[in-house]
């Protein structure tokens, strides 16, 4: 068994190639409620690929859904932070209902699974709320507003996780990291993706136990998606694989890193890792299939 921590593009894209046991813990450091919704991003992300139903051309939402629900808000002067679909936003809906009724995220998060007929264990990494804020000069910003409202266009200053100290990790997805073989750090955002869910304490006590294996969501100084160069940039951490291991270093065993970038290779076995380098543009499914192979001789 494989256990997998993901955020919401990098690393459901490498989904789709996986085959075998695994399990996968969500980030949930970017919910939000919204027009009256509770908006899990990442976690339906995870779900939806799983499922077939992700709109791969954006990774967020499902494919082929409409908006006229969004629409109609729009003319009647409502504005929305997110677009939501009609589908999306009545999965969405189910949550927030749920929830408001007292279920626990992971619990509503195992219904959708079940009627979705997806038998890959999925779970958040917590049914506290946690929020993820950016700092800058002068505001304090959510995820959201950092990058759809503001598109990162910002002086980050500092990132904070806020809740994450009384937060409890849900205690399946505990059970599946204990159990794990490895565990895989996919190729998602260092800060935003991966840091909410390492920063819980009773996950990270168990990382400093495992094999753990990452995947660098870098190319050169560049990242697959996201504002990652941005936030590492502002937090004082090298944009580059070296940064995202410096993130990880206290569990990481083994980086894979972009073939591209060699160079770093040298400094990353510096720092005890054992580094890959292998194609790791995930942008057709003969490579992630690859790649997954390479995990497999790896794990």
């Amino acid at each position: 068994m494989l256990c997998i921590l993901s955020g919401g593009t990098g690393t459901p894209k490498l989904l789709t190639g996986i085959s075998g046991e695994y399990g996968v813990i969500v980030n949930t450091g970017e919910d939000l409620w919204t027009s009256g919704v509770y908006v899990s991003p990442d976690l339906d992300t995870v779900v939806y690929t799983l499922a077939g139903l992700v709109d791969d051309s954006k990774w967020y939402g499902q494919k082929d859904d409409t908006y006229f629900c969004h629409e109609m808000m729009k003319s009647l002067g409502h504005t929305e932070l997110l677009k939501i679909g009609d589908k999306d936003r009545g999965l969405k809906l189910f949550r927030t209902l749920l929830v408001k009724e007292g279920t626990p995220l992971s619990h509503v998060t195992e219904k959708v699974l079940a009627a979705l007929h997806v038998d890959v264990p999925v779970f958040p990494m917590s049914d506290d709320r946690v929020t993820t804020q950016i700092y800058t000069d002068d505001e304090v910003l959510t995820f959201h507003e950092f990058w759809v409202s503001r598109r990162a266009q910002v002086t980050v200053t500092n990132v904070e996780y806020c809740g994450i100290e009384t937060a409890r990790p849900v205690e399946k997805a505990l059970i599946l990291m204990k159990e794990s073989d490895a565990v895989l750090v996919g190729p998602s955002n260092p800060v935003t993706s991966i840091g909410p869910i390492i920063g819980m304490k009773g996950y990270r006590d168990i990382l400093r136990k495992k094999v753990v294996v990452g995947i660098s969501p870098m190319v050169g100084e560049a990242p697959f998606s996201g504002p990652t160069a941005v936030l590492m940039r502002g937090l004082g951490i090298e944009t580059n694989c070296v940064g995202v291991a410096e993130m990880y270093q206290d569990f990481l065993d083994v980086l894979i890193i972009h073939k591209t970038d060699k160079e770093y290779k040298p400094e990353l076995e510096d720092m005890g890792l054992t580094v890959y380098t292998e194609d790791i543009l995930l942008d057709s499914l003969e490579k992630k299939r690859a790649l997954w192979k390479v995990l497999e001789g790896i794990v």
